[in-house]
């Protein structure tokens, strides 16, 4: 066990940062105990400490956890690359069983008409795999238990809800254990995506700036919901069906009764069915025209928008919050690391001037787990400092160059001595170069097209490639003439450092290698050359396919358009940083489908013939589910049920399901589809509006900034989605984060 009084160590030896006055008298610095040789392990403690705070500073992690070395040992160990891989794999590997328990995904269609019976698993194999991850998962829950001691432990609501999920888990694969698998209902499967929420820090905030946003939502909510009973009230009195044969069609499809007419304008409200609800009524009288129109103007034009709006207000306000309390962590980290390391100045000629060696941070730099292009790019910073002590606001600078992804030099071209080499050179690493490399790939893609639009109506057997064959020779002889006169310009390792070159590249080689299999197959192109289809795609139609994807060598061209690249670096951005959005989506997406595999498995039955459906879609009501043959779109698997929520939050046609389900299962089924639309279609979609909305004007709002800063070091670096509030975010003060480090749970502080 370690020594109890290795945590309680004063670490901290100023009441005020900063200054560099009022050392206490007595403290033990750790700059004191180099010439103290049985002092020793606590100089290397002081660094282990500024460590672990510098990393929990890049991670934007909390630093009330345990400092003795034991605890840092498992602190560093759990915050290992090999630990989160091996945490993020039984994540994912707890998710996937849906896909492969019970019922089971594993059939070619989801169409009940032509499905086989699915391979059932035998009981134990997915539960002994989902035992294997709920004991990684006790592991994780308790070495976080430790690391941030009870009194930490109690407050946090995550950790606590993390005990209870597992608790209730271990419970039901107990209880499925002792009943063989047969139990009706598994409530453990809804459980699962709290373990994915729980690891990722950006998920939490999104959940609580929805959770934060909800009642400004509610507000909209109800008056779309007045809007809608209003409307609803009012349609079925004005479609009574005693004047006139549309008014009666009207009310016998769209407003029969309460419940239809809800249903009807709210499928109305996502303009999913419009024109076919007016069209009964519109069709006798064109005044009728006007009660659908106000309505879908107040509903899905201004209602709808506005919550958008508001949405959009409350996410970027809670998010910003967010990222204030991540940016006072960053700050609160690099304080801790600052006061630890700038005792080391104590017992110099002038100590007066009190900060950081340059060469202990470094020191300290070397442990920490950082990429070697980050830290390459910390060295320099550091260096251009001097040999000077690091004072508090130099430590903390150094700290926003961990935002940035640094962007690599590329390796130096080859020198050649002839002057016709040289021109050569110049010639073909120039960006007309790449033009005229764009201009032939057009021209490429456009024959592939045209021969494509002349082929369409003519028979296989009909059909003469011979033109098509001598333009593909021609178009990659060129694309391999194009990489050897480049990697003549760049170099090799020159030519491989850009990405666009690595994609060009590869598809030269596989074009080249299937135009050579194609030759050597089918002999050279000549007049009624018809290569012969050989499985399901011959060489010859593999080539061709290729070759369409040269289309994306003209996303190189997108840098050089000003409008173009704001767009470009707004989705490459978003990309970038799904991973959170994306999470909760698969969040929601998880549990809704496991919820529709427990009510409506089974309902959707194959009609009679299961093959022949010609009489029964003869029979079947235009627009109905089994007359469009919705028919693989069911929750009899968890593969099937992703793809039918997909589809209904789509909204177009989610009237079919509704309808279809209401017939099935009975009317209460559409309280699930209507919540899966609010939750999916309306809360989650303006959500990504707002993250599309609130990135793109971060873009540009900078682009001019960044314009400004021709030549300037931020523009070597793209900057992460953590600098997106940074420019409006306040600063922390120097007694801010005092005051912080002195209630550290695990830290004391000398006065």
């Amino acid at each position: 066990m370690a020594d109890p009084r290795a945590e309680s160590e004063p670490l901290l030896g100023r009441a005020r940062g900063g200054s560099g006055h009022d050392w206490p008298a007595g403290s033990a610095a750790c700059g004191s105990v180099r010439g103290d040789p049985g002092a020793a392990s606590r100089w290397d403690l002081c660094f282990d400490q500024a460590t672990v705070f510098i990393e929990d500073a890049i991670q934007y992690r909390s630093i009330n956890h345990r400092m003795d070395a034991r605890s840092m040992w498992l602190y560093r160990l759990y915050y290992s690359n090999t630990c989160q891989w091996i945490l993020s794999f039984t994540i994912f590997l707890i998710l996937f069983l849906a896909f492969i328990e019970t019922p089971s995904s594993l059939t070619s269609t989801a169409d009940v008409r032509y499905r086989s019976p699915p391979w059932d698993p035998p009981c134990g194999l997915t539960e002994s795999i989902e035992g294997l991850c709920l004991l990684v998962f006790v592991a994780d829950v308790s070495v976080k238990s430790y690391l941030v001691g009870w009194a930490q432990f109690q407050k946090n609501l995550w950790l606590l809800a993390y005990m209870v999920v597992l608790v209730v888990s271990l419970m039901d694969w107990i209880v499925s254990l002792g009943l063989v698998c047969q139990e009706p209902l598994r409530i453990r499967r809804l459980l699962r995506p709290f373990f994915l929420m729980q690891n990722s820090s950006m998920m939490k905030k999104t959940l609580k700036c929805i959770r934060s946003s909800l009642p400004e939502m509610a507000s909209v909510m109800l008056l779309l919901a007045l809007h809608l009973c209003v409307f609803t009230m009012f349609g079925m009195l004005l479609f009574t069906g005693e004047k006139d044969h549309g008014q009666d069609r009207e009310r016998l499809i769209y407003f029969r009764n309460l419940p239809e007419a809800l249903t009807s304008l709210l499928v109305l409200l996502t303009t999913a069915n419009n024109p076919d609800v007016m069209t009964p009524a519109y069709s006798r009288n064109r005044a009728y025209a006007i009660f659908f129109i106000v309505f879908t103007l107040i509903g899905s034009l201004f209602l709808m928008n506005l919550l958008t709006a508001i949405i959009y207000n409350q996410f970027r306000g809670y998010l910003m919050k967010s990222f204030q309390t991540s940016l006072f962590r960053r700050r609160l980290g690099a304080r801790a690391a600052y006061e630890v390391l700038s005792k080391t100045a104590e017992g110099e000629a002038h100590p007066q001037r009190v900060g950081v060696k340059p060469q202990d941070f470094l020191q300290v730099l070397q442990k920490v787990q950082l990429d070697s292009a980050h830290k390459q790019a910390i060295v320099e910073k550091v260096c251009s400092y001097g040999d000077d002590l690091l004072s508090a606001d130099e430590f903390q600078k150094l700290f926003n160059e961990f935002d940035k992804r640094v962007i690599k030099e590329h390796p130096p071209r080859p020198e050649y001595g002839s002057p016709f080499l040289q021109s050569a050179q110049f010639l073909f690493s120039h960006r007309y170069f790449d033009y005229l490399g764009n201009f032939i790939a057009l021209g490429n893609l456009v024959s592939v097209s045209v021969f494509l639009v002349m082929d369409a109506d003519v028979l296989p057997e009909d059909r003469d490639d011979f033109v098509l064959g001598i333009l593909n020779c021609v178009f990659i002889l060129y694309y391999v003439l194009e990489l050897l006169l480049k990697v003549f310009a760049l170099g090799l390792p020159g030519y491989l450092s850009y990405s666009s070159n690595l994609f060009d590249g590869l598809l030269t080689v596989v074009l080249l290698v299937l135009e050579i299999s194609t030759l050597a197959v089918y002999r050279f192109p000549h007049p009624g050359w018809k290569p012969e289809m050989l499985g399901l795609l011959s060489l010859w139609d593999m080539a061709r396919l290729v070759n369409m994807l040269i289309v994306f060598r003209f996303l190189r061209i997108i840098p050089s358009m000003k409008l173009m690249a704001v767009v470009a670096s707004t989705i490459l951005d978003l990309i970038k940083n799904m991973r959170a959005f994306g999470g909760i989506l698969v969040v929601v997406y998880y549990v809704f489908a496991i919820m529709g595999i427990n009510l409506f498995r089974g309902v959707v039955v194959a009609p009679p013939g299961n093959g022949s459906l010609a009489p029964d879609n003869s029979s079947a009501p235009c627009g109905s589910f089994e007359q469009l043959e919705y028919w693989a779109n069911n929750f009899d698997d968890f593969a099937a049920a992703l793809i039918t929520l997909w589809n209904v939050m789509v909204v177009n046609n989610w009237q079919v399901f509704l309808d279809a389900y209401r017939r099935y299962s009975g009317p209460w089924s559409k309280l699930y589809f209507v919540l899966w639309w609010l939750v999916s279609s309306v809360i989650w979609v303006n959500l990504f509006l707002a993250l599309i909305l609130e990135h793109f004007l971060h873009k540009w709002d900078r682009r001019t900034h960044l314009q400004s800063l021709a030549g300037d070091q931020e523009t070597s670096y793209q900057m992460s989605v953590e600098l997106l509030f940074r420019d409006v975010l306040e600063e922390p003060t120097e007694e801010e984060l005092v005051e912080k480090l002195s209630h550290h749970p695990h830290l004391q502080l000398c006065r």
